[in-house]
Parts: C-alpha cells; sequence; structure tokens
C-alpha cells in the first residue's frame, strides 16, 4: 500500500514565510562576526599588522570593515585632480595610509554628499582625516626640485 499525502498550498502563508526567511538570514548575516584571521596565530596577525605598519586591534578592526569602506579616498582623490592610481604606482606607502584612514573615517555621509556635491575640494580640510596628508602632498608638488 502505499498512502498519498497531498500537500494544500496557502500563497499568501507560504509568501511571508519566505518574507520571514529571508529577513532572518539578513539579520544573521549582518550580526555575525566575520573573523578574517580565525585560521591565523596570533603571531601570524601580529606579523601581518606589523608588515602592514599598524597595532593588531586596528588591523582587525579593519578587517571587520564592509568592502569598498575605503573607496570615497579615490574619488577625494579624483576631486582634488590627483589621480589615484598614479598616486597608488609612485608612492604605495601614503595610498595604503590614506585608505586606511578614509575606512576608519566616521565622516562618510558628509564626504559622499561633498562629494556628490561637488563641493569636496573645497571642504574636504573640514571633515577629512585625511586633510593633513593631501595638503603635504599637494605642497611637495609645488615646491621645486
Amino acid at each position: 500500500m502505499s498512502a498519498e499525502v497531498q500537500q494544500t498550498s496557502y500563497p499568501t502563508v507560504d509568501f511571508v514565510m519566505r518574507a520571514i526567511a529571508s529577513w532572518i538570514n539578513k539579520y544573521r548575516h549582518m550580526t555575525e562576526t566575520h573573523d578574517a584571521f580565525g585560521q591565523c596565530s596570533p603571531e601570524d596577525v601580529s606579523q601581518i599588522a606589523k608588515d602592514l605598519g599598524v597595532s593588531t586591534n586596528e588591523l582587525r578592526t579593519l578587517a571587520a570593515k564592509q568592502p569598498g569602506a575605503g573607496d570615497l579616498v579615490e574619488k577625494m582623490l579624483l576631486s582634488l585632480h590627483v589621480d589615484p592610481q598614479a598616486l597608488a604606482n609612485t608612492q604605495p606607502a601614503v595610498m595604503r595610509d590614506l585608505k586606511r584612514l578614509c575606512v576608519m573615517c566616521g565622516e562618510k555621509s558628509r564626504c559622499a554628499h561633498e562629494l556628490k556635491d561637488g563641493t569636496a575640494d573645497g571642504h574636504f580640510n573640514e571633515f577629512c582625516p585625511n586633510a593633513f596628508t593631501l595638503d603635504a602632498l599637494f605642497k611637495m608638488e609645488q615646491s621645486p626640485r
């Protein structure tokens, strides 16, 4: 004997259940901690931090940020008429430092707004943690060699 199981479909309930499951999955993804160094020994993490010139705590903080968290610095450089790729090629340590500060910056919304409005080049000194370095770069370019 074979018993057939007849399953009744409830489209509204199915839709609600899928929506709840999707929300739960998104929530889990947003709240779970991602340890980029989970397979590394503490010594490995220390060496990586040393190689990058940052503390291990700062390295962990940087690694936990979203991908693209330092992308605004490239847009800022473009607004200041500096080619980010050329800077990365000629002064990679400076570019790394600019990106590191951009990743950690708490003024991303203002920066994005100023960049969108085309006013960043006139106001970056008010909010950008890279202002000092950028000003120093401009002074170096203007000085005679």
